[in-house]
């Protein structure tokens, strides 16, 4: 994945600046044909927009009570199955290709535009087209679900 990501912030006048501009180098791999990218990442809400803190050095595989992850990852044509839910509330765009997403059995198509709200539900993502699926993520921690006395937690 070739990612370009730029960064706004302040001088110490309070002028409007570029803080990083450059290719993301943290790309990584959890299973067969997939890739991701985390772009940005806060650890308490709200959000310092003056934290200097380096946040591609966090480690964000599980979120707390008061993180957001910016994330975005390529799905290329036959990827792994992951059956999975997390604790957060998922904004996510299909930025190009299309693929399926699998909610308990229920299949549902999407393609480039398409926007979702995941709301914490147990999902997969299913590629069998002939290109990759590039999904943007933005992740904020949410409660665990509670149904009839039942709290569904994060796994997979």
């Amino acid at each position: 994945m070739q990612i370009r990501r730029v960064v706004t912030g302040h001088d110490h006048q309070g002028k409007a600046i570029v803080q990083h501009d450059e290719l993301c180098t943290n790309v990584i791999s959890r299973r067969d044909h997939h890739q991701s990218c985390v772009i940005w990442s806060t650890s308490q809400f709200p959000i310092d927009n003056q934290d200097s803190i380096n946040p591609l050095l966090r480690d964000v595989s599980a979120l707390e009570k008061t993180d957001t992850v910016f994330r975005i990852v390529q799905y290329d044509p036959g990827v792994a199955p992951r059956n999975h839910r997390t604790e957060t509330i998922d904004y996510a765009i299909v930025m190009s290709g299309s693929i399926q997403m699998d909610l308990d059995g229920t299949i549902v198509d999407l393609k480039q535009g398409d926007v979702i709200v995941q709301r914490g539900t147990i999902h997969n993502w299913i590629n069998n087209g002939t290109t990759p699926c590039i999904i943007a993520f933005i992740l904020i921690a949410a409660k665990p679900v509670d149904l009839n006395h039942k709290t569904l937690h994060a796994h997979g």
